[in-house]
């Protein structure tokens, strides 16, 4: 059978979600193209013409960018099946089969996508596996090559920057996060042994650096830790980053040497926010105050910390937001912050459980099907405008390469926080190691 694995965003990242089931597909025999809409055009993929179609769909943005090209694919290609598979596939079930899908895969997709091109009989309702699977090495063959993709810029240098998982799922079921819909609680790993492979084979390719891309990399600290010092061991330049928990952060302390020690340059943690009350309601598992000691454990150890923050939500104030760029600056995170990170409002998505909360089901208009999300307005407008306002100005000063201190002040101007902070001196913003494509959802 002919397939075709297509992702229209996946961070920046050459993804895992196309090299994993392309794997399993070409081990059964079939004929995979691998196409990566964000760094190729879409236009000679129909040249093919593939029987089976599934587009992988890891996030928010990747689901609306999705869509209208699965309609011109069913266009095009009107004897393909098509299919969704990955964490907003099941999400977004109902919008996705009015696009033309018909078949929905979310959890490990793996097995499902294998079963879907044998022809074995898969049920019209979508389907969410969490069975426990052993991974093959992702085969990355027909992929862009890593320099089409965000890179390392770590002291004024670019490097290339390769992507693997080593678990999915989550243990912990934060309201807002799009994982716990659909694993509820679960994590799974990926065997030790194909990470570390998918790894040589990318630092073969000539990848310096490693983006690890699991939800929380601590969910298994065991299994974590056991990666990291193999990795290590074997390529002792090499270096890496992960995303953590504040709460992990703090529980496993004991970890954060071993990070450092074996070239983890920085840890992304989804702080959302400073305000007690607005953690306390999205179930982060932490406070104001245990974010700043994860800030200090972090420091001692010579590593950065790049929180991601959701500021614009139905509760925040103009007071609230104005803090939240005091303590930033405060904090001396103003240059370590992603722009957008500043701009960013809260999606409300199908199966949230944000919508457990009377408060919020008070808030929210009926679910926009092009947004893909439930509406919300703050109860001052001009909150909505400054969150427009924002994220038009990153856009526009990254366009131009303002550095990140410039924007984050251009935004405290907007936001009328007050007298500029005294700037206590600071290294330069080259330093601190960042990917060239900031997060985003």
């Amino acid at each position: 059978m002919k397939v075709l694995l297509v992702s229209t965003y996946d961070l920046g990242r050459q993804p895992f979600g196309l090299a994993s089931p392309a794997a399993w597909l070409r081990e059964d025999g079939h004929q995979v193209t691998l196409a990566d809409l964000s760094r190729q055009p879409m236009a000679p993929v129909f040249a093919d013409s593939p029987d089976l179609v599934a587009f992988f769909l890891p996030m928010h943005t990747a689901t609306r960018l999705a869509l209208p090209v699965i309609q011109r694919m069913k266009a095009a290609l009107p004897d393909a099946q098509l299919c969704a598979y990955g964490l907003y596939a099941p999400l977004n079930a109902e919008a996705l089969r009015a696009a033309g899908v018909k078949t929905i895969l979310g959890g490990e997709f793996e097995q499902g996508l294998r079963d879907l091109a044998r022809q074995t009989s898969i049920p019209s309702a979508p389907q969410v596996s969490l069975a426990r699977q052993r991974f093959l090495v992702p085969d990355r063959a027909g992929l862009p090559p890593l320099s089409a993709y965000a890179q390392l810029d770590s002291g004024g240098s670019r490097r290339l920057a390769g992507h693997t998982e080593a678990s999915r799922g989550c243990k912990h079921l934060c309201r807002h996060c799009p994982v716990v819909p659909v694993y509820g609680g679960v994590f799974r790993v990926v065997q030790r042994d194909v990470v570390l492979e998918d790894i040589r084979r990318q630092v073969a390719a000539g990848a310096e650096h490693i983006t690890f891309g699991d939800p929380d990399f601590f969910n298994g600290p065991g299994h974590a830790a056991a990666i990291v010092e193999a990795l290590h061991r074997e390529w002792p330049a090499l270096t890496y980053d992960v995303t953590i928990k504040i709460e992990h952060l703090l529980k496993r302390r004991e970890l954060i040497p071993t990070l450092k020690a074996t070239g983890c340059l920085f840890v992304v943690s989804a702080v959302e926010s400073l305000d007690d009350a607005v953690l306390e309601r999205l179930a982060k598992g932490h406070t104001r105050a245990d974010f700043e000691e994860a800030l200090g454990l972090m420091r001692a150890a010579g590593l950065a910390l790049a929180p991601t923050f959701i500021p614009f939500t139905p509760w925040t104030t103009r007071e609230s937001y104005r803090e939240f760029l005091r303590a930033l600056a405060e904090l001396r995170l103003a240059d370590q912050v992603a722009p957008i990170q500043l701009a960013i409002r809260l999606l409300i998505t199908q199966g949230s459980l944000l919508l457990d909360l009377a408060e919020v089901r008070a808030k929210i208009g009926p679910f926009d099907p092009s947004a893909l999300t439930y509406p919300w307005r703050n109860e001052d407008p001009t909150l909505d405008a400054l969150a427009s306002a924002a994220q038009r100005t990153v856009a526009r000063e990254e366009r131009r390469g303002t550095g990140r201190i410039e924007i984050f002040r251009k935004i405290w101007e907007m936001a009328e926080a007050g007298a500029w902070p005294v700037e206590e001196p600071r290294p330069a913003r080259a330093t601190i190691p960042y990917l060239t494509e900031p997060w985003y959802c």
